[in-house]
């Protein structure tokens, strides 16, 4: 279990922490323990999320177990660094929404003395690095990777697989539009979406994409 430095008053430096996973692996729940247990120690403590995100509630981070923490909706990441100067510890939900300014807000706050707290999912529904977030685990102090079960093996789970057929990179959804993966799970979910597309009447494709696989070892034994 991750266990919070205490903020040094007396120390110049802040710290960066990324908690990171697929959907429905925990990421905003500890984001919010870890939030609640600063306010407790009364830090002043200030919480935000992209305003795109209101799935659950327009001005409060919520996680997919109900549980929540008040927050700003901000446009941008530009907005953090004007709104969380006077902070001692700073939240930043769903940072993959933010641009790529978000990196250098979380290093300057982090420099002036903040402990700055990101979640925010590390792969997208292809299974690439999303947005921002590679640059923030790679600057992070601490990094915690949080994993969901696979809803087909029941082994750990560490892919956001979109069962819906929207091709946007930014699409909010719950368990009705994903489910979390494992590797192996993944794998094959998206080679059958990949036969699914070929056309009757190109079977020189099938033939490829069926000879070209790899097996996969069955996580279900």
């Amino acid at each position: 279990m991750f266990l919070e430095n205490t903020v040094n008053h007396k120390e110049q430096f802040g710290w960066i922490e990324v908690i990171c996973g697929s959907m429905f692996s925990g990421k905003t729940e500890e984001l919010i323990r870890r939030l609640k247990r600063a306010q407790f120690a009364r830090q002043k403590v200030e919480i935000f999320k992209p305003e795109i995100d209101r799935r659950y509630d327009e001005e409060k981070v919520v996680s997919h177990d109900a549980n929540e923490i008040r927050s700003t909706p901000v446009p941008a990441a530009a907005n953090i660094r004007l709104l969380a100067d006077t902070c001692d510890v700073v939240g930043i939900d769903e940072a993959q929404f933010f641009d790529d300014e978000i990196i250098t807000v979380c290093n300057d706050l982090a420099n002036k003395g903040v402990r700055v707290i990101v979640a925010g999912l590390d792969m997208d529904f292809k299974g690439n690095p999303f947005g921002p977030m590679p640059a923030l685990m790679a600057t992070a102090e601490y990094v915690t990777k949080v994993h969901a079960v696979c809803t087909k093996t029941g082994n750990l789970a560490h892919y956001s697989y979109r069962k819906s057929k929207n091709d946007n990179l930014v699409f909010l959804g719950e368990a009705e539009e994903y489910q979390p993966l494992s590797r192996a799970a993944y794998y094959k979910a998206m080679l059958q979406e990949k036969v699914a597309k070929i056309e009757v009447n190109a079977p020189e494709k099938l033939s490829d994409i069926t000879e070209n696989t790899p097996n996969t070892p069955d996580e279900t034994s």
